[in-house]
């Protein structure tokens, strides 16, 4: 396998980058650098600049150069799915993710929270509003310096890497060869979006699963004709074709494209993204065979994605196969699904316990090159990296969190829980916390876990607070913004 890189970036030539040596000449009057706008760095620039440190923050979107998933140079830019999943902190783990990342005062939380469409339970946001309301806070930061540039190698002063699965060739040549390790690696897929008003609701309704949140789903209902046809014509539909070196790369089980799991057996989509369980079509009265939903992808409604469909079929394809689903047969695409390779590096044998990079320690990590998956599991660690970093630069520490809480096991399974033999992209889940000591039910499990969670963060949040300097209205610190007087390593 090839070294940690994407597909070149268009727009600036190679070499047109920063070295090391020009980004630390530039970067002199900053007490850190962070390196990539996506949702982790960008959330990592606030969390400094909230503490008082003047941040350095390098995108190389808009500044000539872009990746082949992008649209736009926007900061925190989501390029797959509007959806941050189940908001549902009592239940869910990433649910309660949400709830912790709150209460650490997040930017990327905050903007999701403003930007919120309908989706039932979960927090799902319109991406386009959502990205530009976190660049206008981190534009307007006094705290931030936001330059349009491409950095091509590790730097040699504080810094925190943040580049994303797409990360450039020439940077991430500089981390193998920092590392000495290959690339790790696995494939992403996007689902299309379709206009709203190209969608026939004489045949769909609208509903969300065991009417949970209210109706906020868009329902194509298929008898089992129709779906048995819909899966034979995904098996034989004309896919993307990959690269000699791609080939073996594999995808990430939460990120599967549809018609990779229509050839895992007929009834697969059935049990996944295409179950009908819980959806009463209000024309028959019953469930449907199979149901697809779409959810709302912008916040005037004009917009909706079609829920679990990451693909790899060719454009055409996609356009013929999709309009053949009840309720989309005029059915409008503003945007064709599509595929691009994701590289991640080896955290549990690389990095320590606070995300620094073992062979190089004024570098540290974070966001979904580390190898966490998922919108707000990226933020989160650039969250954390931006608390460690702070106590670091003002000759402190900052304690981990519990491994109890969602952050606090998120960080452990990064830095050390994982295998580093068998490391892959992972979600947040209760399956990373410790078991609770005592036997529960498994109906009150969740709770449980939940429930001991939020007294575990509630007592990290009490520890000694190391002064700092406020945010940008000044003042004292938040109970957030709390760090141990203690040497930093």
């Amino acid at each position: 396998m090839p070294s940690l890189r994407a597909p070149q970036a268009r727009g600036n030539p190679a070499g047109a980058g920063l070295d090391c040596f020009a980004s630390l000449a530039m970067t002199n009057q900053h007490d850190i650098h962070i390196i990539g706008g996506g949702l982790a760095g960008s959330e990592a620039a606030w969390q400094l600049a909230e503490a008082g440190l003047s941040v350095r923050l390098s995108e190389m979107r808009g500044g000539g150069d872009t990746t082949p998933a992008h649209e736009t140079d926007r900061l925190a830019e989501m390029v797959c799915s509007n959806s941050f999943r189940s908001d549902d902190a009592n239940g869910n783990a990433v649910g309660l993710l949400h709830q912790e990342m709150r209460a650490l005062g997040s930017l990327i939380m905050a903007c999701a929270d403003l930007h919120r469409v309908p989706a039932g339970s979960a927090l799902a946001v319109d991406r386009e509003a959502f990205a530009a309301e976190v660049t206008q806070r981190v534009e307007a930061h006094p705290n931030i310096t936001i330059v349009r540039e491409r950095i091509d190698a590790l730097p040699d002063h504080p810094a925190i890497v943040a580049t994303g699965p797409l990360t450039g060739s020439a940077l991430a040549d500089s981390i193998a060869a920092q590392t000495g390790q290959d690339a790790l690696a696995f494939f992403d897929a996007i689902a299309p979006i379709v206009h709203r008003d190209s969608i026939d609701m004489d045949i769909c309704w609208m509903a969300a699963r065991w009417d949970k949140g209210g109706k906020d789903y868009i329902n194509c209902p298929m008898d089992k004709a129709q779906y048995d046809a819909f899966v034979a014509a995904l098996n034989a539909g004309e896919k993307t074709e990959f690269k000699d070196w791609e080939r073996d790369t594999p995808y990430f089980e939460g990120c599967m494209p549809i018609e990779v799991m229509a050839e895992r057996g007929p009834e697969t989509l059935r049990y996944g993204p295409m179950k009908a369980v819980g959806l009463d079509n209000p024309r028959t009265g019953r469930w449907p065979y199979a149901v697809v939903q779409l959810r709302q992808d912008n916040k005037l409604g004009t917009l909706w994605n079609m829920v679990g469909f990451q693909t790899k079929l060719k454009h055409g394809e996609q356009v013929r196969i999709f309009r053949t689903i009840p309720g989309l047969e005029n059915a409008e695409f503003a945007r064709l699904g599509g595929i691009h390779r994701n590289s991640f590096i080896n955290s549990p044998k690389l990095l320590d316990g606070e995300l620094r990079l073992k062979s190089k320690p004024n570098i540290r990590f974070a966001g979904q090159i580390t190898g966490c998956e998922g919108y707000v599991e990226s933020a989160a660690i650039g969250l954390i990296a931006a608390r460690f970093a702070a106590a670091e630069l003002r000759g402190a520490r900052v304690p981990a969190p519990p491994v109890e809480t969602a952050l606090g096991a998120l960080l452990a399974h990064i830095t050390g829980g994982a295998d580093a033999a068998s490391y892959q992209p992972m979600n947040v889940n209760f399956g990373l916390m410790p078991p609770p000591p005592e036997r529960i039910r498994k109906a009150d499990r969740k709770k449980a876990y939940t429930d001991r969670a939020r007294a575990a963060l509630a007592q990290w949040l009490q520890r000694t607070p190391l002064p700092l300097a406020g945010g940008v209205g000044g003042g004292p610190v938040e109970s957030g913004e709390l760090f141990e007087t203690i040497p930093a390593p």
